[in-house]
């Protein structure tokens, strides 16, 4: 990497009194970089600072930290796409896919994604940046993000903490910054991990019906949806069984007839049992036969790796927490990850209904932490005494009227062009895979627009591009739906 140019624009400092007044509110740091990319040199700008949050009365209520990757070594053009990044918790910066999937530098970490000494970062030549610019936004308290309260005042965190009020501010905020940057024309793109699937769900209704800014892409990577996951009900158990059975054939825990066969070959066949004899199953509850209850008890079993006497005691429903306390007791005593099950964890005692901790997110913020402040300071040049949130506080978040699925069926039908991807690990636990499947299946009820959407799997977790094999390949993924997905010259019409 060679870097060519650096300066400093300072755009305004506002006198409204912000939480913490060591970031101006609106600025900009500028540097010039350069990276190859699948054998391609590519020359780039980024712009990384600060951006204002403006309410309905013009007034400033907080400021978010972001991060833009232009393409300088091609000719300015309208056809240009632009993809403007999140990532979930709620209350996690964009660290995650910002320096580990689709930026111009990534981790300096193993094949399979293990922190190594010394942390940093490194030429990622991958990135989708030869297709695409890319903007990754941190949501309020989140990064350097931060709210602005005048003097006097208390905090409404009414404005920015619950799926609505987070939809609505920061698609406002993409409005300004696609102004600010010229971008009207350009085929525009969001994506969000994690939480950000129901964040990018939400705002392209938002986006379209309020700001009038229309999509040509939603990009949803191990999505959340809530509707599924905090529901606890036979439906959310009964969609776990297929990511049991790929945790369990990943640690070799399932009968030799299917740990033989490859993965891809037993989670169709996973999955067939789950919606089609497990959901009926565990829908009787407690007036199921003795006799159809041992049955399911024995095939679960077989599907999952765990003993048919456990999963008959939890009544055949099996917490996910108890699954990766379980799944290796009896065989080495180590409990497995959580939003990645290739990990593995050490416990206390063996004893125990869940794991002490999650094995992979500690791996995770072992290596990201370091990386993404140095690479801000010594890269970027944006320098501040201000911590940077991995994960910020932003509870209690208020998660009612969750109605992004159903937003993105409308965003969806009102909008020809408007397809979708969703890119999920087969060993991610908790968002797991066959959720996202079903919340595909789900948001467009008719089945009229099912050929606009794709799903991709891969042989990692939450965070598959963690995985050197999965970086390319799910990087290539992006590059073919931008493809897929532009206009190519064609009528917004039915």
């Amino acid at each position: 990497m060679k870097k060519y140019i650096f300066f400093v624009l300072v755009i305004s400092f506002i006198s409204t009194q912000a939480q913490d007044s060591r970031i101006p509110l609106d600025t900009t740091v500028v540097t010039n970089s350069e990276v190859v990319i699948n054998g391609q040199k590519i020359t780039y700008k980024a712009t990384t600072g600060m951006q204002p949050v403006w309410d309905d009365h013009g007034e400033i209520i907080a400021s978010l930290y972001y991060t833009y990757y232009k393409r300088t070594n091609i000719k300015t053009s309208p056809k240009r796409p632009i993809i403007m990044s999140f990532n979930g918790g709620p209350g996690s910066a964009s660290v995650w896919m910002h320096i580990a999937y689709t930026g111009p530098k990534v981790l300096r970490i193993d094949d399979e994604g293990y922190p190594i000494q010394p942390y940093g970062v490194k030429d990622n030549p991958n990135s989708i940046l030869d297709v695409a610019d890319i903007v990754y936004i941190n949501p309020v308290n989140t990064g350097y993000s931060r709210p602005v309260v005048k003097k006097g005042e208390k905090l409404d965190k009414s404005l920015f903490f619950g799926i609505n009020a987070d939809i609505k501010y920061l698609a406002g905020w993409l409005n300004t910054f696609i102004s600010r940057n010229n971008r009207w024309q350009s085929p525009k793109y969001i994506i969000g991990e994690s939480y950000g699937g129901t964040r990018v769900m939400g705002l392209a209704a938002e986006l379209q019906n309020r700001q009038w800014m229309y999509l040509n892409g939603v990009i949803m990577v191990s999505p959340a949806d809530y509707k599924v996951l905090r529901t606890g009900s036979v439906l959310s158990s009964s969609l776990n069984l297929p990511y049991f059975t790929a945790a369990a054939w990943y640690h070799k825990m399932l009968p030799e007839e299917l740990q033989n066969k490859d993965l891809l070959e037993i989670l169709p066949l996973s999955e067939q049992y789950a919606i089609n004899e497990l959901i009926p199953a565990m829908a009787k509850g407690g007036f199921i036969s003795d006799t159809e209850r041992n049955k399911i008890a024995e095939r679960m079993s077989y599907f999952s790796g765990i003993k048919k006497n456990v999963i008959l005691q939890h009544n055949l429903d099996v917490p996910k927490d108890y699954f990766w306390k379980e799944l290796l007791r009896d065989e080495n005593g180590f409990t497995i990850g959580r939003l990645d099950s290739r990990y593995k964890g050490l416990d206390k005692k063996l004893a125990g209904d869940s794991p002490d901790y999650n094995s992979e997110i500690t791996s995770w913020l072992h290596s990201f932490t370091p990386a993404i402040n140095y690479y801000i300071r010594e890269h970027l040049n944006f320098k501040t005494d201000v911590t940077y949130n991995v994960f910020g506080p932003v509870r209690p978040w208020d998660n009612r009227n969750d109605n992004v699925r159903e937003g993105l069926r409308q965003a969806m039908a009102q909008n020809p062009y408007l397809k979708v991807l969703i890119q999920s690990g087969y060993y991610d636990g908790a968002t797991t895979y066959f959720n996202a499947k079903y919340t595909m299946w789900q948001t467009d009820p008719s089945g009229r627009m099912k050929d606009r959407f794709y799903f991709k799997g891969y042989r990692s977790g939450h965070m598959m591009y963690l995985r050197s094999e999965d970086l390319k390949k799910s990087n290539d993924d992006l590059r073919d739906f931008i493809k897929n997905s532009s206009s190519k010259g064609k009528a917004a019409k039915y």
